[in-house]
């Protein structure tokens, strides 16, 4: 193993409880024997042997007396190069760096590949959710055309307490940092990056091509507010931050886009009812039609159980004298957020005077955004104004904000939000 923080220590504790049904259900015998971590000093829990521990990374990597490496540092360097001097070195590699294998992805396959070993990530996305594999496995013969889902259980546990609660963004954020769940510098999640790199992997195995962490457009969570839970509420949606790959068939050849941002989703849809930190995905395909993957995205044991599992194809694999490439497509035909169609809600502060309903609503006619509903409440002088729209264009959407935020009578668009049907 190449470090040996909470996940690493569940693993070890995980195998330590299972080992024995292992070696009965597969005949194999799963032995820890070296693990590289920073400091010999830090306790890492009654399941490690001491005697495993060094700081020596690289030798845990190449050794002769290693069979199959774990890499559980997390970030990019080191991991990087100890994932590829394994991989050089014969051995496969088992990793949940979704960081790494968002951004490296392909020059990993390909090293993996050329040696002939595994190269497994079941759980750089969604936890204990058994996502990759479906992706990779039983669906490889399905044409899927859109995978969509909660994929961060930070976030989804702020708007979870935000929703039920009548939290504040603040208050939702530092609960779920004393909890565990968010970081002291929770950027990563809220802000959509997270969720984007699990989006990207996602997409390069789902569609059969190189999408890679940068190609994906992020939102965040922060601008959220009571009023638009309340008017998501009160209108029948829930707020999610949701991660969506789609498929788009041009004359150019076929699209994809890929984009985290947050969404109104109705209460009807299974989505909607995915609470606290769990996360779930949605797959959908031309034959299989909708599918949906629910459970525990996060934390020690769940991501643990998903490398165990990835450990034991992996050993399966090596005394079989086989292993399973992981598909490596041509890089992706990245369709901008601009072409992207949805509907919108929108949320803004306006002068309550004759005329401005009509003058905004003009905007929306001039730039082709149709307005499905609309509700009006007072604010002593000033009024809110809450549509919203039938499925438009991004670049549509983004020229009517320009023009509404340039009206005298606008005094501020308070939110912008898309939203999915049922």
């Amino acid at each position: 193993m190449l470090g040996c923080g909470t996940v690493g220590r569940a693993l070890v504790e995980i195998l330590d409880q299972r080992s024995a049904a292992i070696e009965e259900a597969v005949g194999i015998k799963l032995e820890v024997t070296q693990i590289a971590v920073r400091s010999l000093e830090t306790d890492r829990g009654p399941a490690v042997d001491h005697d495993w521990l060094t700081t020596d990374t690289m030798t845990v990597a190449t050794s002769e007396d290693v069979d199959v490496v774990v890499e559980v540092l997390g970030g990019i360097e080191p991991a990087r190069q100890l994932i590829l001097a394994a991989l050089n070195a014969g051995k496969p590699v088992i990793t949940g760096n979704k960081e790494l294998v968002a951004n490296h992805g392909a020059e990993l396959f390909a090293v993996a590949a050329r040696n002939q070993v595994d190269f497994l990530f079941e759980a750089a996305v969604a936890g204990a959710i058994p996502i990759l594999r479906p992706l990779r496995e039983s669906l490889l013969g399905e044409d899927i055309t859109r995978i969509m889902g909660i994929v961060n259980g930070t976030t989804n546990f702020i708007l979870t307490r935000m929703t039920e609660d009548q939290a504040s963004y603040a208050e939702a954020l530092d609960e779920a940092q004393k909890l565990g769940y968010a970081e002291a510098d929770p950027t990563a999640d809220v802000e959509g990056f997270d969720a984007g790199a699990k989006a990207a992997i996602m997409a390069s195995i789902g569609f059969g091509v190189e999408v890679v962490a940068n190609d994906v457009h992020h939102e965040g969570i922060a601008k959220i507010d009571q009023v638009d839970i309340a008017f998501a509420n009160r209108l029948g949606y829930r707020i999610k931050l949701l991660a969506i790959a789609e498929v788009f068939d041009t004359e150019q050849g076929r699209e994809v886009g890929v984009r985290v941002h947050p969404v109104m989703v109705p209460i009807t849809h299974p989505l909607a009812s995915v609470r606290e930190s769990f996360n779930a995905v949605f797959v959908e395909g031309v034959a299989a039609g909708e599918l949906m993957f629910y459970g525990r995205g996060a934390g020690g044991s769940p991501t643990g159980s998903a490398v165990l599992g990835d450990v034991v194809d992996a050993a399966v694999n090596l005394r079989a004298g086989t292993y399973r490439p992981v598909p490596a497509g041509p890089p992706a035909m990245i369709r901008s957020v601009d072409e992207v169609e949805s509907a919108y809600y929108l949320n803004m502060e306006v002068g309550d005077a004759p005329g401005v309903l009509a003058e905004v609503a003009g905007v929306f006619g001039k730039h082709g955004v149709s307005i499905g509903s609309m509700e009006q409440t007072g604010l002593g002088e000033d009024a809110r104004l809450v549509f919203i729209t039938h499925i438009a264009r991004e670049r549509a959407l983004r020229q009517t904000l320009s023009e509404l935020d340039e009206l005298d009578s606008v005094r501020a668009i308070s939110s912008v939000l898309r939203v999915i049907e049922a």
